[in-house]
Parts: C-alpha cells; sequence; structure tokens
C-alpha cells in the first residue's frame, strides 16, 4: 500500500512540474465592449470548447500518464489528472456492445457500465473517482482500448460513467450563467483559434498562448445587402472577412449575371446548399458592380472593399510568401476524415491566420462547376486587361497560393477588406 501511494506522489509531482497551465480570459472592444461567447479551436489537436464571454479559459498541458500521443489516438482522457471529472473519447470500428471499467491499482473494478454503440466517436464523462491512480479499459467487439487515470478528487463521493452524444454537447452542459473557468487539454506549441460573438458581431483571433493574457476581440459592422453578418480576423495591418460573401439572388450557371440592378450569385453546382456553405460565386464584373476601379466597394458591406492585387500580396507576404502562405490561409481538416472541407491531403493548412480559406470552386465561361473541395479561387479588382484579371488560388494538395489571372466571365469567391 505505502509502495503504491509513493508511486501516486511521484507522478503527481512530476506532471506538476512538468504541466504548463495558462489561464485565458476575454474582452471586447470596437462596436461593443460586450462578449457573449467564444468558442476556441485547438487547430493542432481538433479539441473544441464554448465559454459564456465571462468564463475563463484554463489550459491544462496535456502531459503524463493517460494522454494520447500523435499516433496513438484511441482512448482519450482529458483533463489527466482530473480534479472534479473527465471526459473519455473513443472511435468504435462497428456497432455493438461496449463496456468501460475502472479499476483501482488492485484491479479491483470501481465502477463499469455497458453501452450498445454505433459506429463512430464517443465520449462518456467520469466523475466521482476518490484520489489516486486508476486503470479505464475500454472493450468492445475487435478493439480493446486502455490507459491510466489520476484523480485529485478531495470529495467523497460515488463514482459515475456517463455517455454524452459529443464532445460538444458535453462543453455545452457544463457552460454556468455566472463566470466559471473551463478547462481545455492544451500542448505546448498548439495554434489556437479564438471566436468572439457579441450579437450581430463575429471575430476571429488566433493564438499560440505561452502564458496567461487576456484576448480582446476588436468587433467591427461587416453586414452585406443581404443582412448577412460576417466573421473577421485582423491579419498585420488588414482586417478580413474570414467567410465567403454570399449575398445576392442565386441564378443558375449557364446564366450569366446582367447588370439589372440585382446582386445575382451561382451556387455550385446550382445547388443553394453549397452557397450555405462556401458562399457565392460572382462574375468579375458582377462583384465589381460593373466598375473598374481597384479597391471599388462592388458587392461588399457598406466600409468594406474588394481587394486590389497588391493588397493580396500585402497579406501572403505577410503570412511568409506564396510558397507557404496558403497553409496558413486554409481551414483545417478534411472532407474524407470527417473534419473539414477540403480533400484529401489539405497540404500544410493550419489556419494559423485565421483567414479559414474554403475550397468553393469555381464556375468557367461556359457555365460548368469544378474544383469543389479541392480549390478555393478568390478574385482580386485589379485587371489585368480588358479581358483578364488577376486572383488567387488555395489548392488542396500544396500549402501554396497561386497568383494568376483569369476569364473576368468565370465565377469565383469573394473576400472583402475593411477600409
Amino acid at each position: 500500500m505505502k509502495k503504491s501511494i509513493l508511486i501516486i506522489f511521484l507522478v503527481l509531482a512530476i506532471l506538476k512540474s512538468q504541466a504548463q497551465d495558462y489561464l485565458i480570459s476575454f474582452a471586447g472592444t470596437g462596436e461593443t465592449n460586450v462578449v457573449d461567447t467564444v468558442k476556441i479551436d485547438n487547430l493542432s489537436s481538433g479539441a473544441t470548447v464554448t465559454l459564456n464571454g465571462g468564463d475563463t479559459l484554463h489550459l491544462i498541458e496535456a502531459v503524463g500518464i493517460g494522454n494520447p500521443d500523435n499516433n496513438n489516438r484511441t482512448l482519450q482522457i482529458y483533463p489527466n489528472p482530473m480534479t472534479e471529472q473527465s471526459m473519455l473519447t473513443f472511435v468504435t470500428p462497428g456497432n455493438g456492445s461496449a463496456v468501460i471499467c475502472i479499476s483501482d491499482l488492485s484491479g479491483k473494478p470501481v465502477y463499469q457500465i455497458s453501452s450498445i454503440l454505433s459506429s463512430g466517436k464517443h465520449s462518456f464523462r467520469v466523475h466521482g473517482l476518490n484520489q489516486g491512480m486508476y486503470f479505464v479499459k475500454v472493450t468492445g467487439k475487435n478493439y480493446n482500448y486502455s490507459a491510466k487515470l489520476i484523480s485529485l478528487c478531495k470529495l467523497q463521493s460515488n463514482a459515475g460513467i456517463e455517455y454524452v452524444s459529443s464532445l460538444k454537447n458535453t462543453t455545452s452542459s457544463l457552460l454556468k450563467s455566472t463566470a466559471a473557468t473551463i478547462d481545455m487539454p492544451y500542448t505546448t506549441g498548439d495554434q489556437l483559434l479564438y471566436k468572439g460573438i457579441s450579437g450581430i458581431y463575429s471575430t476571429l483571433v488566433p493564438d499560440v498562448p505561452t502564458s496567461s493574457k487576456t484576448i480582446t476581440f476588436n468587433f467591427v459592422t461587416c453586414t452585406d445587402n443581404d443582412g448577412n453578418n460576417y466573421t473577421i480576423v485582423e491579419i498585420g495591418v488588414q482586417t478580413w472577412m474570414a467567410e465567403n460573401l454570399n449575398v445576392g439572388v442565386r441564378i443558375n450557371g449557364i446564366q450569366n449575371q446582367t447588370n439589372n440592378g440585382i446582386i445575382e450569385k451561382y451556387c455550385h453546382s446550382d445547388d443553394v446548399n453549397n452557397c450555405t456553405t462556401y458562399g457565392g460565386l460572382y462574375q468579375w464584373d458582377e462583384m465589381m458592380q460593373y466598375v473598374t476601379t481597384q479597391g471599388a466597394k462592388g458587392i461588399c458591406p457598406d466600409g468594406w472593399h474588394l481587394p486590389s492585387d497588391a493588397e493580396w500580396t500585402t497579406l501572403t507576404d505577410y503570412l511568409g510568401g506564396e510558397l507557404v502562405a496558403g497553409g496558413k490561409m486554409k481551414s483545417t481538416g478534411t472532407m474524407q476524415a470527417g473534419t473539414g472541407l477540403w480533400n484529401t491531403p489539405n497540404a500544410g493548412a493550419t489556419n494559423s491566420s485565421g483567414f479559414t480559406g474554403l475550397p468553393g470552386g469555381y464556375r468557367d465561361i461556359y457555365g460548368a462547376f469544378y474544383y469543389l473541395g479541392n480549390n478555393g479561387l478568390f478574385w482580386s479588382s485589379s485587371q489585368f486587361d480588358v479581358t483578364y484579371t488577376w486572383f488567387r488560388d488555395l489548392y488542396c494538395y500544396n500549402p501554396s497560393v497561386h497568383r494568376d489571372y483569369t476569364y473576368k466571365a468565370d465565377g469565383y469567391s469573394a473576400r472583402c477588406l475593411q477600409d
């Protein structure tokens, strides 16, 4: 018994010496100083948590016993050590019964449940474990996961395991009407993306935390003619829309957009759902509202304009140049993995800038649609000549940004830049 206690204290001492816990609070400025909610995505690990604006984010260093490494994510436990409760997350390869058993150091079961689970990712909440070290084992048909869990809980209560449908739902259930401190697993160097929301305003702030701090969201109005409100992000000295423009009335790809006083858009494959996901596609003249002035407002919200070729270059230069900027601009994940909108491999995608580039594909001059999921093609407001104009291309197969020119009659995505 003494030997077991000594082992626990040694492990706890190691964890305490290695851990780098940071406290992140949030504030607002600009159009409002009120922060309603904050969504935090760990772009490196895939973890997500949502807080009330007055809550504090507690980043817990994801090191030590029971935490998966990059090559073994079969059973995730966090936070570990746990103070009040922890989440168990694992993937079942098929439908069937799964048994979760928590045992003490002697091998005696402390708590066990059996659940019928469908194929996919599942999360369970563990609570009520007395202070000590435990073994967690998940057993099902054709799989067997195990890990160690340390409990620092000093409250004497009954152990329990509860099923929850997803990490997102678990996070929401933990939110309180008063200020709280919410834990999130974190490894040194992880790229985080904070999304602050206040009414119609929404702002992204990318960050790689190295200390406790306050994140301040600059809330700016970005509302188009249809009343759509867009998330924005500051990148260097520029403030960009972090979503593709989606304003106008949908017309079929076989038609050309015309100067008829109505903003018109294409939805890839003539499917309105693609406009909801990827934004609209526009011919250059329609986007510019039939002027040729660089930096024109065009179809952008008031106070915003269409970026010139030079302004695109300012962005890519700030992000390290065209060879690497694309990875920093692309949204993360892949469709094949069920974690994003890009096709595999979405090479180099980190979204470390917060630009959140989407692969909306394009509509060619003959009315056909191509490359949804493969390419994100964005107009500039700078002409190459009377027939062609400059654009930027993000591609799933490399981390670069390609600069080229194309027919004004093509249909590409549009982003706006704050004046």
